[in-house]
């Protein structure tokens, strides 16, 4: 067996736990493809399933977690906070309840998604009034 078939192999078997996939599952799926073991799956069909199992795994949540790290980002920018990723998930922790940043369902990463994005609105808003004052207030002096 070669080393990217044993990567291969290890891949699925670490892709078959996340999807919390019981041992009667693992080998039902593994005997769609005609064969007994895991280990007598060849490299495409490996890379096959993982593909599967991958896309299956919540792309809807990651496309809404990366949307979320990036409204709350802007809007630290917007405020001239400095931040890093622990930050931004720390924040939308905060935001929704949950103690993870990636236990956070796709509803409520959808509702902070957009009131971050309101609060950017809010922010740029201001600071344009503030601008505008400051300036009428050193024309008056």
């Amino acid at each position: 067996m070669t080393a990217i078939k044993n990567k291969l192999l290890r891949s699925f078997h670490a892709a078959c736990h996340k999807a919390n996939m019981t041992a009667d599952e693992k080998s039902l799926l593994v005997s769609s493809f005609n064969v007994t073991s895991s280990a007598d799956l060849s490299s495409e069909q490996l890379k096959y399933i993982l593909r599967i199992l991958e896309k299956d795994a919540n792309p809807e949540g990651d496309q809404w977690r990366k949307r979320v790290i990036a409204s709350v980002g802007a809007w630290l920018r917007n405020c001239s906070i400095d931040h890093d990723i622990d930050t931004i998930k720390s924040i939308a922790c905060k935001a929704s309840g949950y103690s993870r940043f990636n236990q956070i369902p796709v509803s409520r990463l959808r509702s902070i998604y957009y009131e971050f994005l309101n609060k950017q609105k809010t922010t740029t808003g201001a600071q344009a009034v503030k601008a505008d004052i400051t300036k009428y207030l050193t024309t008056c002096n």
